[in-house]
Order: structure tokens, then sequence, then C-alpha cells
């Protein structure tokens, strides 16, 4: 199924977070298109160098504001809201729990209360840690999941469960028109060194020569996918009609000590392989289900892990 491009020149877009990894590449892609964007972020775990080549863009506005505090004045209406703002690495969820939780609820409504005002699509950016641990392999989005509702994940887990109830609510008693993605473990350029997860932990100890630090025995797996195939797969939904949830990741699953001997291999380290004990709840195995990606969006991810990953150190290197 091909989908015809929805938004693109002339549209203007409100964008959460989009100081963010995933989401400057998502506001890329979208003033590549002509769009107008809109980005809103209160730099907790954004940075301003994932943005700075827009500095001189006249279709790009940035707003510096907290979405719990209320959304900030912001004149006109907008043809899509996006929603991608929230702390997402592990180590955040111990340091920054009550942001992530506020963003996810409060932050949610207020998006979604703009998104009915003005009549604009509403994509909600979810995760595959909707799933939690899970009991079904590979998950698909019919699965609802096995989420530890008390552990020390849940605030992020939980939250972002909480927002796609809310999206589905408005989308069913607001008549509002809503999309939300689920997406997989991603990696690319613009990670922060000390984002905590598994690849750009990996990366920076590899080009480091210090030992790489895989968790456990290293046998849980993880499904990667390059950030240049979300993104591609976050514009099909959203220029499509569909609701969702749909899964948006690929099928490329390896374990965690497979990971660590492909990136101490491409990145040329003399790094050894340090196994350091295994967080709570962290989930055995992650590998989306594509069908529905498939067949309602026509999306195929289409950058190899090697290549994906030989990019992402090459800017780690710099």
């Amino acid at each position: 199924m091909a989908v015809t491009q929805r938004y693109g020149a002339g549209h203007r877009i409100l964008l959460s977070g989009g100081a963010g990894f995933v989401p400057s590449h998502v506001a890329d892609a979208l003033l590549a298109r002509g769009c107008e964007v809109v980005v809103v972020d209160n730099f907790v775990t954004g940075s301003r160098e994932n943005i700075a080549h827009l500095a001189d863009e006249p279709r790009f506005t940035l707003v510096e504001a907290d979405l719990v505090e209320g959304l900030p004045d912001l004149p006109g209406r907008f043809d899509a809201i996006l929603h991608m703002a929230s702390p997402a690495s592990p180590p955040d969820f111990a340091k920054l729990p009550m942001e992530i939780l506020k963003v996810n609820s409060v932050g949610t409504i207020a998006l979604l209360d703009r998104a009915v005002a003005d009549a604009a699509r509403f994509l909600m950016a979810s995760t595959s840690e909707a799933y939690g641990d899970p009991a079904v392999h590979p998950q698909p989005e019919s699965y609802w999941g096995n989420v530890n509702p008390i552990g020390v994940r849940s605030v992020y887990d939980e939250s972002k469960r909480f927002a796609e109830a809310a999206t589905m609510a408005y989308h069913r008693f607001h008549g509002a028109d809503t999309a939300i993605v689920r997406i997989f473990n991603t990696y690319g350029p613009r990670m922060r060194a000390d984002d905590g997860r598994a690849i750009p932990t990996f990366i920076d100890q590899a080009l480091r020569g210090t030992p790489i630090t895989v968790h456990g025995e290293g046998a849980q797996t993880r499904s990667i996918t390059y950030v240049d195939d979300l993104v591609r797969g976050i514009l099909l939904l959203l220029d499509s009609t569909e609701t969702g949830p749909i899964n948006c990741g690929t099928e490329h699953e390896m374990t965690m000590l497979e990971l660590a001997r492909t990136i101490v291999r491409l990145a040329g380290s003399n790094s050894e392989i340090q196994l350091v004990p295994r967080p709570a709840d962290d989930p055995e195995k992650r590998r989306p289900d594509l069908t529905l990606a498939r067949t309602r969006l026509g999306y195929e991810p289409q950058v190899d892990p090697e290549d994906g990953l030989r990019r992402t150190i090459e800017f780690f290197a710099k």
C-alpha cells in the first residue's frame, strides 16, 4: 500500500521535544518537505546542538518551554502536532521520574486539547516499552504487554501507556484525528554519549578503548533501527489516516553480546567485553511484528545494521 504525502509546503507542524535525538531528525525531514516547524522543548534531555543547524532557517521556530506548565501561547493554527517530548533513557527513569510522568500525562493532554482546537492531526510517539518484558515474540500491536506497574521502569512504561489511552480517548470522544507509533530501539547520529542505552554506551567505550559493559550474560536481544528508517515510518503514519498503534522498527534482532562484538569490530577497537549486573525489569527479548506497518503504510526498513552502526560510530568519532 502506498501512502500519499499529506503534509508539506504550506503546512504548519508543532513538534514537542524537537531538540531530542529522534525528533530533531523528524524536524529536518519535515523542513525538507517545505513544512513550517515549531519546536517546543525545555532542554531537560534535548540538546541545542541537535538543532543548531536550523538557526537561520526561516521556517523553523524554537520555543523554550515546559509542557507540564501548560502549552505556551502559540498564535496561529497547526495542521499537525507530533508529541515526541519525554526523557527516554534508562538512567532518566531514576533521575527524572516526575518529569517523565508529567510530560506523558499533563503534556499529552495539553497537546491533545490543542489538536482538537486546531482540528490538527495528532501523532503520539509511544514506545516498545509498552510491551514490557514480553511473553509474546515478536510483539504484535494486539499484544497487551507484560509491564511491572511499580518497577523502576514503570514511570516511563506506564506513562506512555497512559498517553496511548488518552490519545484513544480523544479519538473516540472528541473525534480527534490521532495516530500512535510504537518506537523500537533506535540509534544514529545525535545520540548522547551518556545516553545510557546500549549502542551509544558501547560505541563510546569502544572508541575510548575501555571495557564494553554488557548486562547479565548478554543473551537478551533487541531489534535495532537506524534513525532514518524510523523517521520514514513516522512520516508515513503521519501522512496516513491510520490510528494505530503501529509498530515502527526493524527485525534486525541481535543479542547484546553480538551487538557489543559488532561495535568493537566496526570501531577497530581493542576493548574487551565485561559482564556487569543486569538492571531490574530489563526485557529479555524485543522485536516488532511489522505486519501492520507493511500492509497499512507500505513501510520497509532499508538500512543494514552494519551500515547504520558505521555511520553512528563515525558521528561519535568526530
